[in-house]
């Protein structure tokens, strides 16, 4: 039996080592930190539990694809929830637009703002879902090898839409700015500014709206504890502590794996770790991309997470909160343009535990707080705090409600933690963004060049950043290596 070694357990690797599993390979997953699941990783500190990570479910039916190719269903490892309202967002003081669960309820909250702006966003929801169907059945599935994945009848109708950007789709017919923003919102997960990301990408539109947004209770950690169970009955092997220092190689082949306890040998290898840093493990001579190639990249934003335990239920704010309440063009020029630390940065506010009051002790809440910022950033506790207090000022100022006196404790993640814990290329949370020149064969390639055995997963290859995505990333490389392993596996 050939044996793989899996670097990382995060999705992508997760999905890699169920595919490769179920072909019949021998399957080991070292993971450098202490918990699988990579990003989509648990706090737990006194009674309460915070995902570190990922926190919003769309796109169920990738999710539901994965585990349909094993015979599975998701409720066989973990259970859903559909959030009603999916989420909120604040443009002011009481101002705020709840986003229903529902389209037609979507599209009569548009119509009641603006005028007109219903028949509108139904046209262009239509379109939103027709460009998801196409995107999951003819594009993201694809290894990124050729042109030639691009090419369809369907996307040859939808080619204007390569070459258009999201920002000019959305406002030439919405004119309404809190429309606009929502509209704009979903590109957010795609990491680019909405006028820098192709029109097609409105496909998330869909996702948001079309779809809905999800809850999996006990949070995005048991999904990714759902994968690794799943993964065990398929034979995988995991290891926790277990940080990879460095891979040989003995001509075009990988020969070991060396990690900072032991050293293993290996047919196949995969990594879902960072792709810039699998790449510093390997001889110089042996990477696919340089240095500067990656500081050349229009990288997703890194972020300033905060886990916050509360004394006592929070009011006024739902599940899911986005603070639209300062200038978006502004925190995107901060983030793209001119990196620099947010003058007044929007931010998104998580409280799970009104869904799910088990990720609290009894008459508590959990908190998470995200702020997106530009990649190399410099940060420290100091900017930390300041950014923290913005957002407590921020929540009382829009809606009355002063959580500060209330919290019990928190704990900060910037972008150096990003760079520490995951060894996330300048810090970023989110992978390369998706614009029209880093979209499908111009992202980094799946196998490296010079070593016919090493493969690549994860957000910074293809389809792109998000969970679903990464889902989808583990199937695309072992499906190309199961595929051509004739040739890799001589």
């Amino acid at each position: 039996m050939k044996n793989v070694i899996i670097i990382g357990s995060g999705f992508s690797s997760l999905a890699s080592a169920c595919y490769m599993a179920k072909a019949g390979f021998e399957v080991t997953v070292l993971e450098k930190n202490e918990q699988i699941g990579g990003r989509a990783s648990m706090l737990e500190k006194q009674g309460f539990k915070f995902d570190m990570g990922p926190s919003w479910y769309w796109m169920p039916d990738i999710f539901e694809r994965f585990f349909a190719d094993f015979g599975k269903k998701v409720s066989d490892y973990y259970q859903l929830e559909k959030l009603s309202p999916g989420y909120r967002v604040y443009f002011g003081k009481d101002d705020y637009i709840d986003i229903a669960d529902d389209p037609e309820k979507i599209i009569e909250t548009f119509e009641r703002i603006e005028s007109g702006s219903g028949k509108h966003l139904r046209k262009f929801m239509e379109e939103s879902r027709k460009n998801y169907e196409i995107a999951m059945q003819d594009l993201v599935y694809n290894p990124g090898k050729s042109l030639v994945e691009l090419m369809s009848i369907e996307t040859a109708k939808r080619l204007n839409l390569f070459v258009q950007n999201i920002s000019k789709t959305v406002r030439k017919n919405i004119k309404n700015p809190k429309l606009q923003s929502i509209l704009e919102f979903p590109v957010l997960f795609l990491g680019a500014k909405p006028n820098n990301t192709p029109a097609f990408y409105n496909f998330m539109n869909h996702a948001d709206f079309g779809l809905g947004t999800w809850y999996p209770k006990g949070g995005f950690n048991a999904v990714a504890l759902g994968m690794a169970t799943l993964a065990e009955e398929l034979g995988v092997k995991f290891i926790v502590n277990e940080e990879v220092i460095k891979i040989e190689n003995d001509g075009d082949v990988i020969s070991t794996v060396i990690t900072k306890n032991g050293i293993y040998t290996a047919d196949l290898v995969i990594s879902g770790a960072d792709y810039a840093h699998t790449e510093k493990l390997l001889n110089p001579n042996l990477k696919n991309y340089s240095d500067e190639y990656w500081q050349k990249k229009v990288f997703a934003p890194s972020s300033f997470l905060y886990y916050v335990a509360f004394d006592q239920k929070v009011e006024k704010l739902l599940h899911h909160n986005l603070f639209f309440d300062t200038d978006f063009e502004q925190h995107a020029v901060e983030i793209y343009d001119e990196p620099q630390l947010p003058k007044n940065p929007l931010f998104y506010a998580n409280f799970s535990s009104i869904t799910d009051p088990d990720l609290a002790p009894e008459g508590k809440e959990v908190g998470f707080f995200l702020i997106p910022v530009a990649v190399d950033l410099e940060d420290n506790q100091n900017v930390h705090d300041r950014y923290f207090e913005l957002i407590m000022d921020r929540i009382q100022k829009n809606t009355d409600v002063d959580l500060r006196k209330h919290v019990l404790f928190k704990k900060s993640f910037g972008v150096k933690d990003f760079k520490e814990r995951y060894h996330s290329c300048r810090g970023n949370a989110y992978g390369l963004a998706n614009t029209l020149l880093q979209t499908s064969i111009l992202r980094p390639q799946i196998d490296n060049k010079k070593i016919k055995n090493l493969f690549y997963t994860g957000q910074l290859t293809v389809p792109g950043p998000g969970v679903p995505p990464a889902l989808i990333s583990g199937k695309v490389v072992t499906d190309y290596i199961l595929k051509n392993q004739h040739r890799i596996l001589k």
